[in-house]
C-alpha cells in the first residue's frame, strides 16, 4: 500500500461527505450476520414500507442511479470495486477523505425490527472491513434501525470511538417526523459519543411525500428530497431537539441549502405569532438552524445569473457547508468545478475540507 493510501495526513484534496458504497450482493453482509439471519435474508428477503415490491420507489433515468462510466471492469455493480473507486475518484481528485453514506440495504425502513438490527450491525461491520481496514482514507456513518431505539443506542455505543466511524446516520423519510420523541434516545447516543447525526436522502416511511399522494414522476419525486429535509430540519427544531442538546451537529446531506436563509426568515415569524404553543423554544429557529446544521453542496443550486450562487452561499454561511460529490451517481459533483471560482481561497478551501477537517474531527 502506498504512503497516499496508508494515511491522509498532509494531503491538501478535499473531503468528500457524500460517497456511496456499493455491494456486489447482499451475500456480501453474509459473514457479518448470524445463520439464521442468513437464512432469514435467503429465505424473505428484506421488507421495505414501499408501494413496489422488486424496485425502488420510481424507476431512475440512470441505471443504478449511477453514472454511465462508474461501472467497474467486470460489470460489478458502481461503488462496490475499492480499486475502481480509488482510480476513479479518491486518487484522480486526491480526495483527502470520504465520508461513506451507505443506502442500501434500507435498514432504516426495514419491518421486522430484530431483522433491521442485526442488518445494522451487518453493515457496520461491512464498511469496516470492506472499507476502512484497506482504504484509511474512507471513514462512515453508523448505520441504525431508527424505529429500535434500544438496539440503534446498543449500535451507537459498539462503534463509538473506532476510528472509521465519524457520524449516525438517519433517513427524513422516516416513518414519523425526526423531532419526535421516540428518536430522542438516538440523539441522546450520538451526544454522549459525540458524534454528528448525518441526514441524507433516503427512506422508505410508506408514506406519500406529498399532503395528498404519490406523485407520477420520478422528477416528482427526486425534488421532493428537498421538502422531505426541510421537513426534517422543522421538526428537529420546533419538536425542542436542538434546544435539548444545543451541542449537537445535523449535517443535511444531498438536501441542498439555498432554501436555509427564506425557512429561517418563515420560521422566525412563525415562532413569534405561536410563541404560546412553543414556549420551549426560547430562542428564534434562525439561531437553531445557524447553530446546528451543516449542509452538503451535491445538489447545490446554480442560479444562472454571475455571481448569485456565492452570494448564496455566503448568506447561508460558509462555515456550515460541506463538499459532497455524490460519487458514483449520476448527478456526481466534480471538486474541481463545484465550487465558485470567485470565492474567496479561504472560503473555497472551508468548503472543500476544513469545515468537514472540523466537524468530524479528521487530521489533515
Amino acid at each position: 500500500m502506498s504512503d497516499a493510501r496508508s494515511s491522509s495526513a498532509g494531503m491538501t484534496g478535499p473531503i468528500d461527505c457524500d460517497i456511496h458504497p456499493g455491494m456486489t450482493s447482499l451475500a456480501e453482509l453474509f459473514p457479518h450476520l448470524e445463520g439464521r439471519w442468513v437464512d432469514h435474508l435467503q429465505s424473505y428477503g428484506v421488507h421495505l414500507r414501499q408501494t413496489f415490491a422488486n424496485t425502488m420507489t420510481y424507476p431512475r433515468l440512470a441505471r443504478d442511479t449511477a453514472r454511465s462510466d462508474a461501472w467497474p471492469p467486470g460489470g460489478k455493480p458502481p461503488g462496490s470495486d475499492l480499486d475502481f473507486l480509488r482510480e476513479q475518484h479518491l486518487d484522480a481528485q486526491n480526495i483527502a477523505y470520504g465520508i461513506l453514506q451507505p443506502l442500501r440495504p434500507g435498514v432504516a425502513s426495514e419491518r421486522n425490527l430484530s431483522f433491521a438490527a442485526a442488518l445494522a450491525r451487518a453493515v457496520n461491520s461491512w464498511q469496516v472491513e470492506k472499507w476502512f481496514k484497506p482504504e484509511p482514507r474512507l471513514k462512515g456513518s453508523i448505520v441504525v434501525a431508527p424505529d429500535d431505539a434500544d438496539a440503534a443506542i446498543a449500535e451507537i455505543e459498539h462503534w463509538a470511538g473506532h476510528p472509521g466511524f465519524v457520524q449516525v446516520a438517519l433517513p427524513p423519510k422516516s416513518l414519523e417526523p425526526l423531532g419526535r420523541k421516540r428518536y430522542w434516545p438516538i440523539f441522546e447516543a450520538a451526544a454522549n459519543a459525540g458524534l454528528p447525526i448525518g441526514i441524507h436522502v433516503s427512506g422508505v416511511a410508506g408514506h406519500a411525500i406529498t399532503a395528498s399522494g404519490w406523485p407520477s414522476f420520478y422528477a416528482e419525486d427526486h425534488n421532493s428530497n428537498i421538502a422531505a429535509i426541510q421537513a426534517t430540519a422543522i421538526s428537529l427544531i420546533f419538536e425542542g431537539v436542538t434546544t435539548r442538546w444545543p451541542d449537537l451537529r445535523f449535517v443535511l446531506i444531498e438536501g441542498g441549502l439555498g432554501w436555509s436563509t427564506a425557512l429561517a426568515a418563515r420560521l422566525d415569524r412563525t415562532w413569534v405569532r405561536f410563541s404560546s404553543e412553543l414556549a420551549h423554544l426560547t430562542e428564534a429557529p434562525s439561531i437553531h438552524l445557524k447553530r446546528s446544521f451543516h449542509f452538503t453542496t451535491q445538489p447545490i443550486e446554480e442560479p444562472d445569473r454571475k455571481g448569485m450562487l456565492t452570494e448564496m452561499l455566503r448568506e447561508v454561511g460558509i462555515e456550515r457547508i460541506l463538499f459532497a460529490s455524490d460519487y458514483p451517481h449520476w448527478d456526481y459533483d466534480d471538486p474541481r468545478y463545484a465550487i465558485p471560482g470567485d470565492l474567496t481561497s479561504v472560503e473555497r478551501q472551508a468548503i472543500l475540507r476544513n469545515n468537514a477537517a472540523a466537524l468530524y474531527g479528521l487530521t489533515l
